[in-house]
């Protein structure tokens, strides 16, 4: 009994400081699993290299832009829930249509049966481009102490 409520407690105190580890360094929970990507053939070298505060200067507006820009999609995905469901028309100040896209992508099914129909083996494909990843580092979070519980509450 002992044990269970210790585990408890434990689990407890990992649930808490991962939640206070979320809302203060989110980035600090997440393990990348992919592996390495080499820096692209363009980046400064030692002697081009600008200043930290001109990096710091730089890196700040664009972490806020990227918070802004997913919020902003975060948005528009709840408003379209609704907005796609609708029929063409004229709603109050809005009108809802729908126009063609000019946009095209490759027909992957097509281009699967055209290979497999001359027997040129699997579809080639190729990895998309390295994304920026820019995180903000923060002071270290200390975990909460955990207060030893009382011998009665642990026979409870």
């Amino acid at each position: 009994m002992i044990r269970t409520a210790a585990r408890r407690i434990r689990s407890t105190a990992r649930t808490v400081s991962d939640a206070v580890r979320s809302v203060v360094a989110p980035a600090s929970l997440v393990r990348s699993t992919a592996p390495a990507v080499p820096d692209p053939a363009d980046v400064f070298t030692d002697e081009d290299m600008p200043s930290v505060e001109d990096i710091e200067t730089t890196a700040a507006p664009y972490t806020t832009a990227c918070d802004k820009a997913r919020a902003g999609e975060r948005g528009k995905r709840k408003a379209r829930k609704l907005l796609d469901r609708l029929p063409a028309g004229t709603y109050g100040r809005f009108t809802v249509e729908r126009a063609p896209s000019s946009r095209q992508t490759p027909d992957l099914e097509s281009i699967r049966a055209t290979y497999a129909r001359l027997g040129l083996g699997p579809v080639p494909m190729r990895s998309c481009s390295p994304s920026l990843r820019i995180t903000e580092a923060v002071a270290d979070v200390v975990p909460l102490p955990v207060a030893e519980p009382a011998l009665g509450a642990l026979a409870a």
